[in-house]
């Protein structure tokens, strides 16, 4: 990017951080219900699930952190699908600012404000037990496949708000990808499922990513899961991002 676009990109971020800031109704979806679904599955559901560790919470975060991210991209499909209903887009494309900067705007708006969500959600788990042996090492390679799955859901997003007919078709994308971890590692070990399932459940993105991050947690060995998580997060976010630009172009055209 120009020192130009990198300015103007700056200045959207700003704008679309403000929006996020302003709207209780985010906060709320994106930090306080996957801190309310840790609350219950940890002190009601806990209890009797056997997930082979007497600390359910540890076993528990991976997911909740992808759940969180999930719930939060969608409101970058909706943001983006508000802008372009109200004219938003073609006004900032009337003005001398880079074409694309509206566009990344919305982007690191996910990027910063899921962020924020992940060290909250981490902070409240560590009040209700959460603990890791990790490294600083490990830790940035946690954070650095939270990022590319972050990534590769919010353009997504983008080509959901970009393609949509209504506010509710811009965010419909994101309830099939919330609904993932639930068919994966996060909540129970995969072998305790029936065999259709435990199929399925190991052959999707989430487990994966839910077992490497585990095992970094915990200084594990990640084995092969960490070259599938980064394949599918890596995947994903290229497919994404050039089929977003793809899409992009037509309504800026």
């Amino acid at each position: 990017m120009s020192a130009h676009t990198l300015s103007n990109t700056g200045v959207m971020l700003g704008r679309s951080m403000r929006h996020v800031t302003r709207s209780i109704d985010t906060i709320i979806t994106v930090t306080i219900t996957p801190i309310a679904m840790m609350l219950l599955f940890v002190y009601v559901f806990g209890g009797a699930i056997e997930a082979g560790t007497d600390n359910y919470v540890n076993y528990l975060m991976p997911g909740i952190l992808l759940i969180a991210i999930a719930s939060g991209v969608a409101y970058t499909a909706y943001r983006l699908y508000g802008d372009l209903q109200r004219g938003i887009f073609d006004r900032f494309n009337s003005m001398p600012i880079a074409r694309s900067a509206a566009l990344w705007g919305h982007v690191l708006t996910s990027l910063v404000s899921n962020a924020i969500s992940v060290v909250v959600i981490v902070l409240v788990g560590l009040l209700m037990g959460f603990r890791s042996s990790a490294g600083v090492g490990a830790w940035l390679a946690v954070a650095g496949i939270l990022v590319m799955f972050t990534l590769a859901l919010t353009w997504i997003a983008v080509i959901a708000g970009l393609s949509a007919s209504s506010p509710d078709g811009a965010s419909a994308f994101s309830y099939p990808i919330i609904f993932l971890p639930f068919i994966s590692s996060a909540f129970v070990p995969t072998e305790t499922m029936p065999a259709p399932v435990e199929a399925f459940a190991e052959n999707q993105p989430v487990t994966s990513i839910v077992n490497t991050i585990r095992a970094l947690f915990e200084q594990q060995p990640v084995g092969d899961d960490i070259w599938v998580a980064l394949g599918w997060c890596g995947g994903l976010l290229i497919v994404a991002y050039v089929f977003a630009m793809v899409v992009y172009r037509r309504k800026a055209a």
